[in-house]
């Protein structure tokens, strides 16, 4: 019985581990895209302030 039970709570732990490997890769994604959207969004603004100095 015990051995039973040893394999169930592996088996979960293993389900746990692999959720919150795929949770943590979800944030980065998230917040790489993020910082994406904000790097373009210099570069337009930059681009902007540039065109009005010359």
């Amino acid at each position: 019985m015990y051995m039973l039970e040893h394999e169930l709570a592996r088996s979960r732990m293993d389900e746990m581990q692999a959720e919150a490997a795929a949770a943590s890769r979800a944030r980065r994604l998230y917040v790489a895209h993020r910082a994406a959207r904000r790097a373009e969004q210099a570069v337009r603004r930059a681009a902007r302030a540039s065109a009005a100095v010359y």
